[in-house]
């Protein structure tokens, strides 16, 4: 158990070191005109099937819009490297470079948030 532990802990502080170092990276290579980058954009707008139109979710998954981009570098790697377990975002993290990921978290967290407003359910007239 105490070996277990141990290591267990020694790969938690791997990743955090690994996942910094790509933090860092975001200040660094991340440009403002990823903004503009069509490739990103395109990137970006496959990620609005499920987190929403700029990444404002209307539930269900997380909101990305405004998020720090460190965060999503932090998920995006953990996704990447199976650290964090999930139904489809390891696939997706897995097939974006370090670049994209860093130019997407700088996207994203250029995007304001915006608070869905769900129209109010309605019964059907029996």
């Amino acid at each position: 158990m105490k070996i277990h532990l141990s290591l267990s802990l020694l790969t938690h502080k791997c990743l955090l070191a690994f996942v910094g170092f790509f933090v860092f990276s975001v200040s660094v290579f991340a440009d403002e005109n990823s903004i503009d980058n069509p490739h990103i954009q395109t990137l970006a707008a496959s990620c609005a099937a499920c987190h929403g139109s700029h990444g404002n979710s209307v539930g269900g998954t997380s909101v990305l819009a405004g998020l720090d981009a460190s965060h999503f570098v932090l998920q995006m790697m953990s996704f990447r490297n199976g650290s964090r377990s999930s139904t489809v975002m390891h696939r997706h993290a897995k097939g974006l470079t370090v670049e994209e990921i860093n130019d997407l978290a700088f996207y994203f967290a250029q995007q304001k948030r915006i608070t869905a407003l769900n129209p109010p359910s309605e019964r059907l007239a029996e």
